[in-house]
């Protein structure tokens, strides 16, 4: 998919993450609550990685999930890949595209 968007932006302080699904490296969306959004953590931190920082450099993250009941699961996700300091984060339910279950914004400090 094309979208008329920057994969990631920097400023003085921050690295700006784009929304990332949790795509399959084949390209396929995975079944299931924990196999997506486990595939956007590592793509974010592969992402963060390249530019400089690391996912414990992450100071907030906006989950959207397509349906809140997929909650508990993908909290059991987020532990794996985040401790305290724990990022800011806010979590909602929303529409998403191509049977995605989770799309995840992230900010980090540069």
């Amino acid at each position: 998919m094309n979208l008329p968007s920057s994969k990631t932006r920097r400023t003085d302080s921050t690295l700006s993450l784009s929304g990332e699904i949790g795509l399959a490296a084949d390209g396929t969306v995975p079944a299931g609550i924990e196999a997506q959004p486990r595939n956007t953590f590592d793509r974010n931190k592969a992402t963060l990685e390249s530019e400089g920082p690391t996912l414990a450099s992450v100071v907030s993250a906006t989950c959207h999930l397509a349906d809140v009941s997929d909650f508990a699961g993908f909290n059991r996700v987020y532990t794996e890949f985040f401790s305290d300091p724990l990022p800011l984060r806010t979590t909602v339910q929303s529409g998403l595209t191509i049977d995605a279950k989770v799309e995840i914004t992230v900010i980090a400090e540069a």
